[in-house]
């Protein structure tokens, strides 16, 4: 039912923005007589809901809609891109996390020293940062200035080969990555905290056990339950890769495709673009759910 009220709020929502696509195809001094042969031949002169309707069922069997202005049909753009979307977010939340969670046990156990004063205070400095302010410093210092990276993204077309270009996809990742694990460290550091507040590790460590393994067997398993529901909802940057990363470094993923398409106003990528991060916003909460019901026995008894 979900899925179903946010398809009908984004096909109406569109529809209302776009009421007829064959002016933005056509052009703005296309005849009547030729905007309304248009929308007879592609269905766009039938009711908003009977478009729906259409829309919804080629949807389900595949078809996400045709780009006039690309000439391709919204599957295949999608097809082209989607991977390299997902490599570039995918790699930038795997380090994130993985740099995250020690971190924040850190500033958990040293809370309020100096170390923890200086990490907290870069993590903020990030994550109040604009995400394209980070990029153009980077791109200035780093790539225009030093000439240590480039300052545009892998622009091949294979997977492969954006692979293995690390030193173009060297600084894209790292900037998504610190803004990414600027908000992951404070959850983290947080969860910790509570953690460490519980009657069980007081227990613990009551009962002698070395601090190794109560860090080990008793902190981090609990602490890290927040991080599964935090990258559950970060799944749908995996589609999108990152949209103003992708435009600023000049990425060709479904992030730079969608700004185009807004550029141009090409109708049904935007439409297909939203409806598929809507559903995958959903599955990620799902995922994360089930996840988190299997990592915390608690839950499940519950």
């Amino acid at each position: 039912m979900i899925l179903i009220g946010i398809s009908i709020f984004i096909f109406v929502l569109l529809h209302s923005v776009y009421p007829s696509p064959a002016i933005i195809v056509l052009g703005p001094r296309a005849s009547p007589a030729a905007i309304n042969a248009w929308n007879q031949q592609h269905g766009f002169d039938e009711p908003v809901i009977v478009q729906y309707w259409q829309y919804m069922y080629g949807t389900l069997h595949g078809n996400l809609g045709y780009s006039y202005k690309l000439n391709q049909t919204v599957a295949a753009l999608f097809g082209e891109r989607w991977a390299r979307s997902a490599y570039l977010s995918g790699t930038s939340l795997v380090l994130s996390v993985l740099i995250a969670i020690p971190l924040g046990i850190y500033q958990a156990i040293k809370r309020n020293s100096f170390g923890d004063g200086v990490v907290t205070s870069v993590a903020f400095t990030f994550y109040s940062m604009p995400d394209f302010l980070l990029y153009l410093i980077a791109i200035e210092v780093f790539a225009l200035t030093f000439h240590v990276f480039g300052f545009e993204a892998s622009q091949s077309t294979s997977l492969i080969s954006v692979i293995g270009d690390w030193r173009d996809m060297a600084l894209p990742i790292a900037c998504i990555t610190l803004l990414i694990l600027a908000g992951y460290s404070r959850y983290m550091r947080s969860s910790a905290i509570d953690t460490l507040a519980q009657d069980y590790i007081k227990t613990a460590r009551a009962k002698g056990l070395p601090e190794r393994l109560v860090l080990l067997r008793h902190l981090v398993r609990n602490a890290c339950l927040p991080m599964i529901t935090l990258v559950g909802l970060s799944i749908p940057a995996l589609l999108a890769g990152n949209l103003i990363a992708e435009t600023t470094f000049n990425y060709e993923g479904l992030g730079l495709l969608f700004y185009n398409s807004l550029q141009n106003e090409d109708y049904p990528v935007l439409l297909a673009y939203t409806l598929v991060g809507a559903v995958l916003t959903v599955l990620g909460n799902l995922v994360a759910d089930i996840v988190l019901t299997v990592a915390d026995p608690r839950i499940r008894l519950g």
